[in-house]
């Protein structure tokens, strides 16, 4: 049942390995990549706990020794003083530039150890095994790696392109309903941003991907390949490839908002940032109001939040709230720059957005 995803950057090509089982075949996944028989593998401790263990035995199978270094969980890992301990533990471990190094996690771990590779010795290779569904469809492919900084997510970090990606979808089956849910956000993203037929697949299978294997495969190849495409294209974001942080401007500044705290995962963030961006596409005409009707119905049969008021707790005014979008990577010349759609399946970069516009969005969200 594995799917395998090419993503043809010349040099710095790589596959994307879909499927159940892959961590118990890892080690003769990894062993071609290899100089030296060894490892070091960084995690976080609630991944640690549920797959280190199978991990280190397939890697033990094909004579490759490894160590591991266990990380906190959370959002707050992906941060400078957890950057500095796992780059002197790399140094601590002797990694040179052709060892690998494995991100065993979601995005927070995959973030974190990709930037530290990304620096180290000026670069040395890493393997993604993405182990959150948004990280699988999302942030292990790409090259996109980095910490946050007070001042908002993702501000610090390089590209640096994995090695490998080991995708095991069977391991999404230990995550949380909501958890499971939350990267279902990223997945939704793909079709409202350039794939209608998919965003339509999902309306009919998408409550399905909890227990049909075959349809979460193809769900995850299908956005891995979307992802690829648009990174073949534009891999350090000069232009298209901007398209894939649809609803990230909303969502970043909504968990800026609510303290990157479990009020708010990351997917839920998107999820709601998707719908507001329909709504505005909608409001400025762009886009008939169907569109966001259908987004916003979707999100519902999911189980999973759509607009301000599903968030818990109280949220900063409006003004706040737009002021943290202005912290968003995409400003440019200090313009804040949205990702808007003119239907589903067609979505487009703009700085061109009314204030009052944006602000009876958020208003009507609440």
């Amino acid at each position: 049942m594995t799917r395998i995803v090419h993503v043809p950057l010349g040099e710095r090509a790589y596959d994307v390995r879909i499927g159940p089982g892959l961590i118990q075949t890892a080690g003769a996944e990894i062993t071609p990549f290899l100089s030296r028989p060894r490892v070091a593998i960084v995690t976080d401790a609630n991944v640690a706990a549920l797959h280190l263990a199978a991990l280190q035995a397939s890697l033990q199978a094909e004579g490759i020794a490894s160590e591991a270094l266990t990380l906190p969980a959370g959002e707050a890992t992906k941060s400078w003083p957890h950057l500095t301990r796992t780059v002197e533990w790399l140094l601590e471990q002797k990694i040179e530039r052709r060892d690998i190094v494995i991100a065993l996690g979601g995005g927070v771990i995959g973030d974190l150890v990709g930037f530290a590779a990304a620096i180290l010795r000026r670069g040395v290779r890493f393997v993604q095994m993405p182990t959150s569904l948004l990280a699988q469809v999302d942030s292990s492919v790409g090259g996109k790696t980095g910490i946050n900084s007070e001042r908002g997510k993702n501000l610090i970090g390089a590209f640096h392109q994995p090695t490998l990606v080991l995708a095991d979808t069977a391991v999404l089956d230990t995550l949380t309903p909501r958890d499971f849910l939350a990267g279902y956000g990223e997945v939704m993203k793909y079709g409202l941003l350039g794939d209608a037929a998919f965003f339509g697949w999902l309306e009919e299978n998408a409550t399905r991907l909890c227990d049909d294997m075959e349809a979460r495969v193809h769900a995850v190849a299908h956005s891995v390949a979307m992802k690829a495409g648009i990174v073949e294209r534009d891999e350090t974001e000069q232009g298209e490839r901007a398209l894939l942080n649809l609803g990230h401007t909303f969502g970043h500044a909504l968990e800026a908002a609510t303290g990157y705290s479990d009020r708010l995962l990351h997917g839920e963030g998107v999820a709601i940032g998707c719908a507001l961006a329909f709504e505005l596409s909608a409001k400025m005409g762009l886009c008939s109001q169907e569109d966001p009707s259908r987004v916003g119905a979707h999100l519902a049969q999911m189980g999973m939040p759509s607009r301000l008021a599903d968030i818990p707790g109280d949220l900063p005014d409006d003004a706040t709230l737009i002021g943290l979008m202005g912290q968003d990577k995409k400003v440019v010349d200090g313009k804040l720059r949205f990702i808007l759609a003119r239907g589903i399946g067609d979505a487009f970069v703009t700085d061109g957005v009314n204030a009052q516009d944006l602000a009876e969005v958020l208003a009507a969200s609440r």
